[in-house]
């Protein structure tokens, strides 16, 4: 497999990852046992955000660069891919901090409709 398809397949990994850390709770509105996948990714998401650490996939994806002898970027994922496109400022802590805080509202309102609908189905008795 050739560098380039490697390092563009990590991308696609690390952005897929990214959004079913944002909305894989909508899926497990579907698919309940999705849940045990969802909280972890949704924990580690917030714990990115919060601590301002680079993501193991960015650092896979710098050395990937680096191998090919391509341009690496400082910044993560995010900043550097999503972030030019949705906001025109360049990410602060600040920001993070706010998307932390938005990731786990959303999350909360996805679980919180998870937990109304897997009640009404079941009663009281919680089956996995």
């Amino acid at each position: 497999m050739s560098k380039l398809i490697t390092t563009d397949l990590v991308i696609l990994i690390h952005f897929s990852f990214i959004l079913f850390v944002i909305f894989g709770g909508l899926l497990a509105l579907k698919w309940k046992k999705l849940i045990f996948l969802h909280l972890p990714a949704a924990v580690w998401g917030v714990l990115i955000e919060f601590s301002g650490w680079i993501c193991p996939l960015t650092t896979l994806e710098n050395q990937l660069y680096l191998i090919k002898d391509a341009e690496t970027y400082s910044t993560g994922f995010i900043a550097h891919y999503i972030i030019p496109v949705i906001y025109p400022l360049q990410l602060t802590p600040n920001i993070q901090i706010i998307l932390g805080i938005l990731l786990i509202v959303f999350n909360l309102v996805i679980y919180t409709l998870f937990f109304k609908k897997w009640i009404s189905k079941s009663g009281k008795n919680i089956n996995f």
